[in-house]
C-alpha cells in the first residue's frame, strides 16, 4: 500500500482500530498514551530497571509506570525478567514486536521535537486570535 488512504480503507486486514470492540483498540490507547509512549521509548535504549525506567519517564507516578508496564506486558510489547537475587532485580525489556512500535515511536517523536518551533508559533497565533487560553 502506498496512500495513507489505501491504509485507512484496508478492508483485508482482520482487525479495525476504528470498530468500537475492535481488540486493537486497547493496544493502540496503551501505545499512544502518555505514559505508554514514553515507556517504550525509554526502553528502546535498551533494558531499564523499574526504578531507571521511573527515573527516565520523568513525571511518571509509581503506581502509573506499574500499570503501564503490565499492559504492555500483556500486550506483548515489554518482557519482564525478574532476577532470583535477594533483593530481586527486575529487568524490563523491549520485545521484537515493542522494538518495531517503539522505532515508529520515535520517529514521530524526533519530528515533533524537530517542529516544535512551528508548533509553539501556532500556538502563538492561535492564542492570539482566539484570547488565549
Amino acid at each position: 500500500m502506498d496512500t495513507t488512504q489505501e491504509l485507512l480503507e484496508a478492508d483485508d486486514l482482520p482487525y479495525n482500530v476504528f470498530a468500537k470492540a475492535c481488540p486493537s483498540r486497547g493496544t493502540l490507547e496503551h501505545v499512544t498514551g502518555r505514559w505508554g509512549g514514553l515507556t517504550l521509548c525509554a526502553l528502546f535504549e535498551g533494558s531499564l530497571r523499574f526504578n531507571e525506567l521511573r527515573r527516565r519517564v520523568d513525571g511518571v507516578s509509581e503506581k502509573m509506570l506499574s500499570q503501564t508496564l503490565h499492559a504492555l506486558e500483556r500486550d506483548g510489547l515489554v518482557h519482564r525478567e525478574a532476577q532470583p537475587t535477594n533483593p530481586p532485580r527486575v529487568d524490563y525489556e523491549l520485545t521484537p514486536l515493542g522494538r518495531e512500535v517503539a522505532e515508529r515511536l520515535l520517529a514521530l517523536v524526533h519530528l515533533l521535537e524537530g517542529r516544535m518551533d512551528d508548533v509553539l508559533a501556532a500556538r502563538e497565533r492561535y492564542d492570539t486570535t482566539r484570547g488565549g487560553l
